[in-house]
């Protein structure tokens, strides 16, 4: 009987089902047909060969629409887009930037618009392939700033040759004597990258003591150039790091240096980050059809597979292959982290630490 009633009910719902299927598509045809009259979206993000070599070549290819790229630091692209608008100029469609210009920028400055409604395809729209139930937009409202990637973050990064595992289990490690002047960071008092991130971290669960210990007596060098801190530390230079990437290290690892993420210290919380992007539309976008289809395609799984490799990060979504990623990277289910992309925490707590960092350094 159950069976029965369970046949009646999907011949009674398949007039619906295939009305939102020919819905769908109309929509997405119609759209793909606007966005290659259109002829190219404009995008901005950080300069990484990812974007070049794989993801505008297969999006060129597979849609027909050109893809400029404005590569750079999200600040700065920014504060070019500010300087833009007061000139009435609006020169891009997608952003792709982190946590902080995303959401202490362009959010409350209302430089961009609703991207939730811009969703067509299934393969987005589906509840059942997200691991939240849905796709996540972590603004207010639900509808501006798409999250597609949730990813546990290494506190540091220490060559196993100079820096015995055994010695770095916890965060006063750190603090030990012999590694006076043999740690690298990102410059700690910068609002916005990793390194005024790394100290947020520690200054709100360790304490400002541990943060003077840690960034003036221990004498960590400082740098903006990430491929110099790696190669700092797989030279055994600075070999410990607390502002390195696994996809700079990957490379690396494949030739055999002993580069190690640590993502366990006693101590400290685990974080997770929402490396590499943030996902934004901007509002007036000159290319609204060609911008659809991009951010469209970004969700899929193929877009963001091809991210997840290359950054070695988790995705939001079920289906994308998690097999080649570090197990440790991927956020397990009923553990509290501390999620460094918090809305809150970006916007509020993080700026009033910072301040707190910056007095606390610049003394």
């Amino acid at each position: 009987m159950k069976k029965v009633v369970a046949l009646l009910v999907a011949v009674l719902l398949a007039p619906d089902a295939m009305a939102q299927s020919a819905d769908w598509q109309k929509i997405w045809t119609e759209t793909l047909a606007a966005a290659k009259k259109e002829g190219k979206v404009v995008i901005v993000g950080t300069p990484k060969p990812t974007m070049r070599n794989e993801i505008i070549p297969k999006f060129t290819t597979r849609f027909g629409i050109q893809v400029e790229f404005i590569a750079g630091r999200s600040a700065d692209i920014a504060e070019r887009i500010r300087i833009e608008r007061s000139s009435g100029i609006h020169s891009v469609d997608v952003h792709m930037s982190g946590p902080d210009t995303t959401l202490n920028v362009l959010y409350p400055e209302k430089l961009i618009d609703p991207l939730k409604p811009l969703l067509i395809l299934p393969e987005v729209t589906d509840p059942g392939v997200w691991k939240r139930g849905k796709p996540w937009f972590m603004d207010p409202e639900e509808r501006f700033v798409l999250r597609l990637f949730s990813s546990i973050d290494a506190l540091i990064f220490i060559n196993a040759k100079y820096v015995p595992p055994a010695e770095m289990q916890s965060a006063q490690d750190l603090l030990n004597p012999k590694w006076k002047g043999k740690i690298a960071t990102e410059d700690p008092k910068l609002d916005s990258g990793s390194g005024g991130n790394k100290a947020a971290l520690f200054y709100s669960q360790l304490g400002a003591e541990f943060v003077k210990k840690l960034y003036v007596d221990q004498k960590p060098a400082i740098s903006r150039d990430r491929r110099q801190m790696i190669d700092w530390l797989a030279r055994g230079t600075y070999p410990i790091c607390l502002t390195c990437r696994a996809d700079d290290a990957g490379p690396l690892q494949e030739e055999g240096f002993k580069l190690l993420e640590v993502f366990e210290l006693s101590g400290v919380q685990g974080i997770v980050n929402a490396t590499p992007f943030l996902l934004t539309v901007a509002n007036k976008a000159p290319h609204p059809n060609a911008t659809r289809v991009f951010v469209n395609w970004m969700a899929t799984r193929e877009a963001l597979e091809i991210y997840s490799r290359s950054y070695k990060s988790a995705t939001l979504r079920n289906d994308v292959d998690e097999s080649f990623l570090d197990p440790r990277a991927v956020p397990r289910p009923g553990i509290d982290y501390l999620d460094d992309a918090d809305p809150k925490w970006r916007s509020l707590q993080k700026l009033d630490v910072g301040n707190k960092i910056r007095a606390l350094l610049e003394r």
